[in-house]
């Protein structure tokens, strides 16, 4: 099978946690033969923070990917899109930014894990420090790694039911600070609930990312969603698209060998384009 045209429509710029103004990112994408780039700035939250777009400067953030878009026509397919963070109680209704935005596409993620009795109180899954991750795991859930692991994949589940985001952003990556201190990949309990959420993403027909970010940052040794999972997604005809989750123009092309995997094992519902 020939490998597919390239596109990423996983990336950060300056205008939230990334590097490099979108322009430089639509130049890189040009220079290395994509043919389709969306850009997915994380989206405004409710609180303090240091990693998304704010609501003073999203209606610019939208401005500026259309104007590219129009600059760039019939020489790379841009799209406008956010990384909505699904956080019940605090951001749980994708909505008014998809409306206010008038975005083509959302890549729904959960890298913040909450309680219902407590939505305030939050552990980080994501991020550079795996000292934060323990820190969360510890003061949110008491150091109960299954009862978190479990409110982990429940949160991504509601979010695909509720919200139906177009791509379902690393509906794993509750594992890349984990590194086997704490659970393996291949424990049953653990297998079982990554299952649910391929389930659901099968029956509400959302788009799967396979991010590859873990490996180039070497703080995984896996794809967004992990091979073993990519066989069974492959069996229930999941469609799928590749994402760096670039934060930096040179990211773009980091692929880290995935189409070449999923073509050996015959993985045939690849998207290339939105």
């Amino acid at each position: 099978m020939p490998l597919p045209m390239y596109s990423n429509y996983h990336t950060h710029s300056s205008y939230c946690d990334g590097k490099g103004t979108l322009r430089e990112y639509v130049e890189y994408a040009l220079a290395h033969d994509f043919c389709a780039l969306g850009f997915s700035g994380h989206a405004p939250v409710p609180f303090e923070n240091t990693f998304a777009i704010t609501m003073e400067r999203y209606p610019e953030y939208c401005r500026e990917v259309r104007a590219l878009r129009e600059e760039y026509k019939g020489r790379i397919d841009i799209k406008l899109g956010l990384e909505i963070d699904y956080v019940p109680g605090l951001l749980d209704d994708f909505r008014p930014l998809i409306e206010e935005g008038g975005l083509d596409y959302v890549i729904g993620s959960v890298h913040l894990v909450n309680q219902p009795d407590d939505p305030a109180s939050l552990w980080f899954i994501d991020g550079s420090r795996q000292e934060t991750y323990d820190e969360g795991l510890q003061r949110v859930f008491h150091g109960d790694i299954r009862r978190a692991v479990k409110a982990f994949f429940h949160q991504n589940n509601a979010m695909i039911v509720s919200q139906k985001p177009t791509i379902v952003g690393h509906f794993n990556k509750v594992v890349m600070h984990n590194r086997d201190r704490y659970f393996r990949e291949d424990e049953p309990w653990y297998v079982d609930l990554a299952c649910e959420t391929i389930d659901l993403i099968a029956e509400t027909g959302c788009i799967c990312e396979v991010n590859t970010r873990g490996i180039y940052k070497k703080r995984h040794d896996d794809f967004y969603p992990s091979r073993h999972l990519l066989r069974i997604m492959k069996d229930k005809h999941i469609p799928i698209l590749v994402g760096s989750d670039a934060h930096m123009p040179e990211d773009l092309d980091r692929f880290e060998g995935v189409f070449e995997y999923l073509n050996d094992i015959g993985y045939r519902d690849i998207v290339t384009m939105l």
